[in-house]
């Protein structure tokens, strides 16, 4: 099968390549490496021994994206992109709206035009909003999102279902993710945030790397066990093979899906820096800080939906995930740069 990996050069996507690859799918990657890098896929090449098709282009730009489509049989689209910053989001609003949904807009009529069918969509847990309680699940209706990141997913997955409606030959599969972290094994592909970073993991591992002073919590006073957030921490890698799943799946059915891609079990960000530090045998300096507006505190998924319809659940734990990120960080300490 060949599957375009819109954004197929970021954290989720080169991890999603290198599964593909190895599956026996062919990828085609286009990215404009806004927020990732093409020393990404040469690494993802070096990792599966294989020669990857990839376009520097703007999947907002339709006639970039018409070229590519027609110079290559494309099956099945996974649209990773997209800006994905929550407090970026707050600050560029427009820019954000205009990214993220004119992308999904361009990737539908571009697919239209040239009768690919089958797409699978990398969306977030953040659609489920505040009003939903832990355990998520796809049943639940959209929640209210609390800033413009969250509202981008929001209106891009509406798209995509109304889309399905009004094509009876569409298929749309939407993954809401949890929270990934880890890295591939081998610690050549791994998460590369631009600036500080927005999640908890690559702040972790940049801290044990020296490249923070510190980690800052925000808040040790939620209504949880030690005080801290609960989240649903997922290894990036098996998120990417819930993506070849995904893939496989779509191509046997019409309409929309909405599935969860998480472990079903919620860590605090204190078990995150203790786990971390037992993983990888290291002291992380932190302190506790305010609030950060918009944080839930709980947030997990019920994963029952992709063991049944995808015979796909997660396999690696808290100490795989918090090893891998750190094999990562310490071989890369600056990321892809040299």
């Amino acid at each position: 099968m060949n599957v375009l990996l819109a954004g197929g050069a970021g954290y989720i996507g080169s991890h999603t390549a290198v599964t593909l690859i190895e599956a026996g799918h062919n990828v085609v990657i286009v990215d404009n490496y806004d927020n990732s890098c093409e020393e990404a896929v040469r690494r993802v090449e070096e990792l599966t021994h294989s020669t990857i098709k990839h376009y520097e282009a703007d999947v907002k730009d339709h006639d970039a994206l018409d070229r590519i489509f027609k110079e290559n049989d494309i099956d099945c689209v996974i649209h990773f992109a997209g800006l994905k910053a929550v407090g970026e989001s707050v600050e560029k609003p427009v820019a954000y709206y205009r990214n993220n949904v004119d992308t999904t807009l361009t990737l539908l009529e571009t697919m239209k035009e040239n009768n690919v069918k089958n797409i699978v969509f990398s969306s977030s847990a953040t659609v489920y909003g505040a009003e939903n309680a832990s355990p998520l699940n796809e049943t639940m209706k959209k929640g209210t999102c609390t800033n413009p990141y969250g509202w981008t997913k929001w209106m891009m997955e509406q798209i995509l279902e109304d889309a399905a409606k009004a094509d009876d030959e569409l298929s749309v599969v939407i993954l809401r993710y949890f929270n990934p972290i880890g890295a591939h094994p081998s610690g050549r592909i791994g998460e590369d945030p631009q600036g500080i970073p927005n999640n908890l993991m690559p702040y972790v591992s940049q801290t044990a790397v020296g490249k923070r002073d510190h980690l800052t919590i925000f808040g040790d006073d939620y209504d949880t066990p030690d005080g801290t957030c609960l989240r649903d921490y997922i290894h990036v890698m098996d998120l990417a093979e819930g993506h070849v799943k995904a893939v496989e799946y779509a191509l046997t059915r019409k309409g929309t899906d909405i599935i969860n891609l998480g472990t079903g079990t919620p860590y605090s960000v204190l078990d995150i820096v203790h786990a971390f530090e037992k993983a990888n045998d290291l002291t992380l300096k932190y302190e506790i800080g305010p609030r950060r507006a918009g944080d839930l505190a709980v947030c997990y998924s019920n994963a029952d939906k992709a063991a049944e319809i995808l015979g796909w659940t997660a396999k690696r734990n808290l100490e795989d995930m918090c090893r891998d990120s750190w094999n990562w960080q310490k071989n890369n300490p600056n990321g892809y740069k040299k």
